[in-house]
């Protein structure tokens, strides 16, 4: 088993090429929606590479649609001079270039199609590679703003936060397993693992540490006609509920400008009696408070990305598909 290991990461840099000035054929903004629907269970989902599991696993990095401004050029312009494939020798041709935070970077093909793949399972027949997808680049560029805001964050991740986030969203932090299920390389699996822990690290910092609310379990049905009849059970469960609205010490309510009181302060209840029906009541109360802290905490998360994502700026050299 081979888990997480910064030591063995290969930190050799590719050199970038600057690539040549692109013929805008026109220029839309894009969007993508990066709520995945894919869970992360292991093995791998068929049809997903690795990038696309683990980013649905960051809490559905985003929902909704993020935009940035990203220029995508018709085939012929930029660096590509229009070609469809790519030699070995040509993989770290740029296929776009984005600016952030000021600084202006390229992104090379060699660079997206290992992010999803091996160059091997890349490979045509020919022994040429296909231009990576407008899709592919631009997802990739997203990624990278998001993981230049983790180091502008001061976020650091360790080995062992990689292993734990691996361990968590594929259920293993054997990275050769992982990286043979996804038909990519061990170092890369590696670096997206560690720079997605480092997405989530992001992610707490600006929610506050999440969507620390969940759903209760609702309670116990009891046998049909038994909906009104009290006990200790449902007592019990509805005062776990009300927090700091319930004065246990009394027995009674502690104020009377909270949900739940507005759901139950005309209920006869105490904590060891209470009927089904109260419960309910309760839980209904209790689910609606969860669902509305989780839209509160995508909202922020959103903005965040958004605003990242709106400062910067993409030139696409291929519309591939």
């Amino acid at each position: 088993m081979a888990e997480f290991d910064d030591k063995e990461l290969n930190e050799g840099a590719t050199p970038e090429q600057a690539p040549d000035t692109a013929t805008s054929v026109s220029a839309a903004e894009a969007a993508a929606d990066l709520s995945s629907s894919v869970s992360a269970p292991a093995p791998a989902p068929k049809g997903y590479g690795l990038p696309v599991v683990i980013i649905a696993a960051v809490v559905a990095l985003v929902l909704g649609c993020l935009a940035g401004r990203f220029l995508l050029s018709g085939i012929g312009g930029g660096s590509l001079n229009g070609k469809a494939t790519l030699t070995e020798a040509e993989l770290d041709t740029a296929v776009a270039s984005y600016t952030s935070n000021g600084q202006t970077k390229n992104v090379t093909a060699r660079e997206v199609i290992q992010n999803s793949s091996s160059l091997d399972s890349a490979k045509n027949d020919d022994n040429t590679y296909n231009v990576p997808a407008a899709e592919s680049t631009i997802s990739y560029v997203r990624n990278k703003i998001l993981n230049d805001a983790v180091t502008a964050e001061g976020i650091t991740v360790s080995d062992e936060d990689a292993n734990a986030y691996a361990q968590e969203t594929l259920g293993s932090s054997d990275v050769d397993t992982i990286a043979q299920q996804y038909g990519m390389d061990s170092n890369t699996v590696k670096d997206v693992l560690k720079q997605s822990a480092g997405v989530k690290k992001l992610y707490d910092k600006i929610t506050g540490g999440g969507d620390s609310s969940t759903k209760p379990e609702a309670p116990a049905q009891p046998e049909a006609g038994k909906e009104d009849e009290k006990n200790a059970t449902y007592g019990e469960y509805i005062v776990k509920l009300l927090g700091d609205e319930w004065d246990a010490a009394n027995n009674k309510w502690a104020r009377t400008d909270g949900p739940y009181y507005a759901a139950l302060g005309t209920e006869q209840f105490t904590s060891d009696s209470a009927s089904y029906n109260q419960a309910n009541s309760a839980y209904y109360v209790a689910t609606s408070q969860s669902d509305s802290s989780s839209e509160d905490t995508q909202k922020s998360w959103t903005d965040y990305v958004n605003g990242k994502l709106s400062n910067a700026s993409c030139t696409v050299f291929s519309l591939n598909s």
